[in-house]
This record gives structure tokens, sequence and C-alpha cells, in this order.
């Protein structure tokens, strides 16, 4: 029996046994590959309504943007850190990115325990060397409320990959091992290259060390010199590739996924001069299912006010393929139940 195949059958018992609730995200709901589903979700204010669908992933949500609402979201997931903890963010890029401010963050960091984790850029910019990207988490303040690990700052490894079209490893810094645990707290945006980030870019690009990046950006064909890359739908592969890759090494069950829903810009963090939002403020959501995760969030972007601009980006960009062959890998599903924990 191949990997993928025993993979599916035991979340599929998971499932079975009840960690898809009706009424409350509850306990550790794991993900699922599913028969992929239109998911219908309605926004009208604080509110959020879905859909019931047969098997789906729990995807949980709160309205409230704040320090006490991350902690309860997390909370709500019903997840416990068996041993060190990583936290993977994005810094930002300087001077004016949006990237997730340490006093919304910094409670759920501390309660966790949890180190902040980030790989260099492949790109230039400020954040390009250990010593320049060190300051800049100085700067933005992350380094006074955790433990800062810059993961490919003493070197990288390879991961493999199993059962992919593009990549047969990943390349991440080399202090990923040290982490049992990990957290990826995303800020969900458009971008300029993927169309949106969200919690797959945050992994299959972010905890990439720079050749890593380069391996994911050209659809497994180099690890140096440019990011650009001719075929965009092969690149969207490498990244969910990539982040399957992460999940069969670091085991779905030592794995949680946040994204945070402020500052919609269609410009990504790693931009330090972003256009304004045109977008509303709209939560945070959270869920062991990063294909669900995302999935749902681009539903939210696609019944939003303004949300024109950042449309026109995930498309043009083709951006949902990236989910589609994501859950064509079995690294989740697209079908997901919306809780609304606010209610």
């Amino acid at each position: 029996m191949n990997k993928k195949l025993q993979k599916s059958i035991v979340l599929f018992l998971i499932l079975c046994l009840g960690f898809v609730l009706v009424t409350g995200c509850g306990n550790h709901a794991a993900a699922s590959k599913t028969e992929t589903k239109e998911t219908s979700v309605e926004v009208s204010g604080p509110e959020v309504e879905q859909e019931e669908q047969g098997e789906a992933s729990v995807v949980c949500f709160t309205s409230d943007i704040s320090a006490d609402g991350l902690v309860k979201l997390y909370e709500a997931l019903g997840w416990t850190p068996t041993g060190t903890v990583a936290v993977k963010i994005s810094t930002g890029e300087p001077p004016a990115s949006n990237y997730l401010r340490p006093e919304l963050i910094g409670d759920l960091v501390q309660i966790l325990d949890g180190t902040i984790v980030e790989c260099n850029t492949a790109y230039g910019g400020s954040r390009s060397s250990a010593a320049m990207h060190k300051q800049v988490a100085e700067d933005h303040g992350f380094t006074a409320i955790a433990p800062f690990d810059l993961m490919d700052e003493e070197g990288e490894i390879e991961w493999p990959v199993t059962g992919g079209t593009r990549l047969d490893r990943i390349i991440v810094g080399s202090h990923a091992e040290h982490y049992q645990d990990w957290v990826i707290l995303s800020h969900y945006k458009g971008h300029q290259m993927a169309g949106f980030g969200g919690t797959i870019k945050n992994v299959g690009i972010g905890a990439s060390s720079a050749s890593g990046k380069v391996l994911v950006h050209s659809a497994g064909t180099r690890t140096s010199g440019s990011i650009m890359y001719s075929d965009q739908d092969a690149w969207l592969e490498a990244l969910a590739e990539m982040v399957d890759g992460f999940v069969d090494h670091v085991g779905t069950e030592h794995i949680i996924y946040i994204n945070v829903m402020n500052r919609l810009s269609v410009d990504c963090d790693c931009n330090g001069h972003p256009a304004e939002p045109d977008i509303h403020d709209i939560g945070i959501l959270a869920s062991t299912d990063p294909v669900a995760l995302d999935q749902a969030c681009y539903d939210l972007v696609a019944q939003a006010e303004g949300n024109e601009a950042l449309m026109r980006r995930i498309e043009r960009q083709h951006g949902l393929h990236t989910l589609e062959h994501a859950e064509e890998i079995g690294l989740g599903s697209r079908t997901y139940q919306l809780v609304d924990i606010d209610e």
C-alpha cells in the first residue's frame, strides 16, 4: 500500500471517529481528501454561514481580530503541542508591509512557549542575509515577544517528496529539525506571483531556504538563479508539493494553520510599499487542513465588498490552481465546514 493511500485511509478513519463537529471546533480536526465541491460562504456583518456538506474539514472562524480573539480561536481547535513549537510567520519587508504585528500574535506565541521562525529570501531586499534579516525581526518587534530563529542561518537540509509531479525533495533551513510542532501563522493577502498568499504560501516558500525557494519557484528545475519561471501552473503545483513533503516529514498531527484576514492588500508582505486594501478586515480562521483553510479565505474574499482588485490578481495568476493540485495530491480538502466560534 503506497504512502498516499495509507494517509487517506488514516485521515478518513479520524473523521469517522468524530473529529469533524457540527456545532463547534472542539477537538483537533484532521484534513481529509474528499470530492471537490463548491463551498458556499455568505458574509453578513460578523456572521458567517456555510452550507452543510458531506465529509468536510473543519475551519474555525472569529471576527475578533485581536490578541484575545487569536487565543480563543487557537483554543477552539483543541490542539496541544507535544514538543518544541515553531511559529512560522513572515517578518515582513520594510518599511511598511502588512506583516502580523507583535501585539496581535504575542499572547499566543507566549502561551505556546514558541519560537518565531523564518528563512532568508531569495530575491534580495532587507531579508536576504542573516544579519539584515535578524535586524528586521528586531525592528518589527518580534524578538521582544519570543526567541527568533532564522532556520537557514547555519545551512539547509533536504526532505523527500513522494507522489509529486514537480518535486522529489524540498529544501528547508537546517534548524527545522529542532521543532516537533508547528503553528503556521499567516497573513492572508494578495501576491504578485502566486495570486494570493496564505498558509500554503507561508510554508511552501516561507519555510524553504533560499535555494529551496528557487527550487519551488522553478518547479523543481534548479536551485539557484532567478525565482521567475515561465510555466505558472507548474510552479504553483510545486508550491503545493513542497507543503505536502513538509507535512509528511513533520506529521499531520503536529501542525495547525491560522490565517489572519486583515489589511487585505493585493500585495504581499514581501512588498515594503503595498497598495492600500479595498476590502474591510474579515476575521481570523484556523484549521488542521491547510487546503480547506486557504479555500475558506478565498471564498470570503470572493464575496467581500471591494474585492475587485484582489480577485483580478488571484485570477490573473491562476491562484486557485495551487489548491486544486494540493487536493489532487492528498494534502487536504477544498470542501470544508466553517464554524463561527463567536456564536
